[in-house]
């Protein structure tokens, strides 16, 4: 009889469990899983873990297979279980033995050749061909009888061909300057060139004693770092032979029984005590397995990579789940695993090294680059792929090359990935200029309803120069507005773009914008609606933009700006007071992303591994009786994002934001740290869109500081499932800043307060309810709360637009 040793709670397995069945005893595998011969169905089969209850099961003879449910020790449940002393000193010479057992640490040099193929199936024979009859009911409760053919035409698809597959050979180098990988070639099921951004994914660590394990681009506890044995308990099972070596075999678990992290299998070196071969799994809402190989160099005395083989399957998730953007999609109900064919899907990515050289002369330039991609390696002929020795092929796999590459060209996906990546910017490309979908149309309480139009014009008209340009229209103040920006390339490798500009527009007062900011598409800006105090801006200014420095994006600008106020309002300075004034200003920016992972193309740089924490600096210099400027200032902005994501789909983001301005500063240039909420008498009155990143609660121009810092952090949970369709994404929310004002005396003829106190707002998003619309409620508190306990609550609208990739 075979069977199975699971949690109740978790159904995760229970590696090593003790089976004792007529005075004979074994263990479970790592899996949980095992056989044993019944003979006599009155004698009890007993299970025992360390902090379970024991499970005694009286099978019946001849009974082909078991599930074993075994429940945790009330007692013990919270309590970690702690390794043995043996199994302790050893994984504590795993850790110190790490600089020579590491080829990045160990070897002066090395490089290798890797062939990694991806791909998206299932097994047929695990998928029922039955066309299935199905009964729903309507909205009105009316029952409606479908035919089903789902299964039937997925187990067709998948006995002829793989859902989805890409294949790539890369270079990886290694020297004193780190590591380096260079695209030789790759080729995508569909696209006729490779999306550059999938060939920036790590969805495996190539190394296994880096502190942290890459899992699906997330970032895992290493059982082997500094502080995995805190973590994870490990365990003994035995020694095996490994190339003529001795190898413990050693199981770690976390130390928390009740805990969905990392387990696995580590097979160690009993000599020099390198990993010999690992096995890693994660039990949750999807299964994860891993498993690296190694091959024992003798001259080097090391363990160096052969193999890793990664597999993702359905876990127990009761939402919808997709993996890399959609490309692998679970259903949520747990019952679907035997009705939903899709749910039998697996993504599978193997990589094997080859053309090994170790310590011969190794060199790369820009070190700091993590990945080259050649526009050769984007085209090789079938020739190149046929000549690997290391591409197994198989007959569906061919297929799946033939059958996708005609889909896409029926459904043109390539253009539609193209046309998606502008819209995701904000634009749509008509001929040779993309159109400013921001331009079309605004409203604001100052202009009314603001038409126009806007666009840059795109490669087809040039690679070397581009035009940016708007022109519009308020109604209500019946003014124009327009800019143009022409720039030229200094150098395609680096993005610098060198450019000058005139415009003639309107400006937020108090607004906080830093210049390297990335642009993002949204289809309507919620705060400016509200908005009626802004300075008319007519502005003529020269810059450039580079990412000339690793891992940065750097502008510097120079600008001549003529403001006038388009409110009640006078700056007192230098003994006389001023409606309206002229600055030239200087700027600098610099976004700085240390621990993201770059990629050199054809076509410039691009961030393919978006890490964290991300800075940002920005210092703003008016310079006095400079090209007839009125004002000296400088002004300091400093913003730091933080973000952790979770396997499980959640997220946890921070925001640490600040600034400082001394010398005359003018209202129109000082702080009101993007307040978003309307002043008015009854809680729906206020109802407006709520913005990202602003504060829901604070009245427009209700705050002005000169210095201030702010922060903010954000929890988003997984949806949850209120009803059909109705599946919010659930995010909690606590903002605060205090600031102060220098020279209050200077601000003339308007109302505002400072942030001496504080303050403090929390509350609930719960976004994406139905079509994309959702609702936020926020709650403010603390010394700057109102007298009228209603004002202090704010209830808005939001809205997500899914593009759908």
């Amino acid at each position: 009889m075979k069977g199975q040793v699971i949690d109740f709670d978790s159904t995760v397995p229970i590696a090593f469990a003790k089976i004792t069945y007529n005075n004979k005893t074994i263990a479970s595998d790592w899996e949980g899983k095992f056989t044993i011969d019944i003979k006599d169905d009155n004698k009890p089969i007993v299970f025992s873990y360390k902090g379970y209850y024991d499970k005694t099961y009286y099978q019946t003879v001849g009974a082909k297979y078991i599930l074993v449910k075994m429940v945790t020790n009330n007692t013990l449940k919270e309590q970690e279980i702690y390794s043995e002393n043996q199994v302790n000193l050893i994984i504590k010479k795993v850790i110190e033995n790490k600089p020579k057992n590491q080829p990045e640490k160990a070897l002066n040099t090395f490089e290798y050749k890797n062939y990694e193929h991806l791909l998206v199936s299932a097994n047929p024979d695990s998928i029922s061909g039955k066309i299935d009859t199905i009964y729903k009911k309507s909205l009105f409760g009316k029952t409606k009888i479908q035919l089903d053919s789902t299964n039937y035409k997925f187990k067709k698809l998948v006995e002829k061909q793989h859902i989805y597959q890409t294949e790539k050979v890369n270079l990886l180098q290694h020297n004193n300057d780190g590591t380096k990988e260079t695209i030789l070639a790759s080729r995508m099921a569909g696209f006729k060139k490779p999306l550059y951004e999938y060939l920036g994914l790590n969805l495996v660590s190539y190394s296994l004693y880096d502190n942290s394990l890459e899992i699906l681009e997330i970032p895992i506890r290493n059982p082997i770092s500094s502080y995995g044995r805190k973590l994870f308990v490990f365990k003994i099972i035995d020694t095996v032979k490994i190339q003529n070596r001795t190898v413990y075999r050693i199981y770690f678990q976390p130390k928390k029984l009740n805990s969905d992290k990392l387990r696995g299998l580590l097979f160690v070196d009993a000599e020099n005590f390198a990993i010999a071969k690992a096995f890693y799994r994660i039990y949750g809402i999807i299964n994860i397995n891993a498993t690296y190989t190694f091959n024992f160099m003798k001259e080097h005395k090391l363990w160096f990579p052969e193999k890793r083989k990664f597999i993702v399957v359905k876990g127990n998730n009761s939402e919808d789940l997709k993996v890399l953007g959609g490309t692998i999609k679970f259903n949520s109900s747990l019952e679907g695993l035997q009705k939903d064919a899709s749910d039998q899907m697996y993504l599978k990515l193997e990589s094997t090294p080859y053309d090994i050289k170790i310590n011969e002369l190794v060199s790369f330039k820009t070190p700091s680059i993590k990945i080259d991609v050649p526009e050769a390696s984007m085209s090789k002929p079938d020739s190149y792929w046929k000549s690997l020795k290391k591409d197994t092929l198989d007959v569906r796999k061919i297929r799946t090359y033939t059958n996708l590459d005609s889909l896409a060209v029926a459904e043109n996906i390539e253009q539609k990935i193209f046309l998606g990546k502008k819209i995701f910017n904000g634009y749509l490309p008509v001929s040779y200029v993309d159109i400013d979908l921001k331009s079309i149309i605004k409203y604001n309480n100052y202009e009314g309803f603001r038409l126009g139009i806007g666009g840059i014009t795109n490669n087809k008209l040039s690679e070397k120069y581009k035009v940016s340009f708007f022109g519009a229209y308020g109604f209500k103040d019946d003014k124009l507005k327009y800019g143009i920006t022409p720039s030229y390339l200094l150098e395609k490798e680096t993005n610098t773009w060198i450019s000058a500009s005139y415009n003639d527009d309107l400006s937020e007062i108090g607004q906080i914008q830093f210049a390297t900011q990335a642009r993002r598409f949204k289809i309507y800006d919620p705060r400016p609606i509200n908005i009626s105090t802004f300075y008319s801006n007519k502005a003529a200014s020269f810059f450039i933009e580079s990412k000339y420095i690793p891992k940065t994006d750097i502008y510097f600008g120079i600008s001549r700006s003529e403001i006038l106020p388009l409110f009640d309002y006078t700056f007192f300075a230098k003994e006389n007071y001023y409606k309206n004034f002229n600055l030239t200003t200087a700027q600098f920016s610099i976004q700085w992303n240390p621990f993201s992972g770059y990629m050199q193309t054809a076509s410039g740089r691009i961030e393919i591994e978006k890490r964290f924490p991300k800075f940002a600096l920005q210092v703003t210099k008016s310079f006095d009786n400079v090209l007839g400027s009125d004002f000296d200032f400088t002004k300091i902005d400093f913003k730091i994002t933080h973000e952790i994501p979770y396997l499980s789909g959640q997220n946890t983001s921070f925001i640490l934001q600040s600034g400082f301005a001394f010398g005359d500063v003018p209202l129109t240039h000082l702080y009101s740290i993007a307040p978003n909420n309307l002043n008015r008498e009854t809680l729906f009155k206020r109802i407006t869109f709520a913005g990202k990143n602003s504060f829901e609660t604070m009245f427009f121009n209700e705050f002005f500081s000169s210095k201030y810092v702010s922060f903010h952090v954000k929890h988003t949970f997984n949806k949850v499932k209120i009803a059909y369709k109705i599946k919010p994404l659930i995010s909690v929310v606590t903002r605060m800043a205090w600031g102060n004002l220098d020279k209050p005396e200077q601000q003339i003829g308007f109302q505002y307060k400072t942030l001496e106190r504080g303050f403090f707002e929390s509350g609930v998003e719960a976004n994406q309810i139905f079509k994309g619309f959702g609702l936020t409620f926020f709650v403010r508190y603390g010394p700057n709360a109102l007298p009228k306990f209603e004002d202090n609550f704010a209830l808005k609208l939001s809205y997500v637009l899914n593009l759908g990739f």
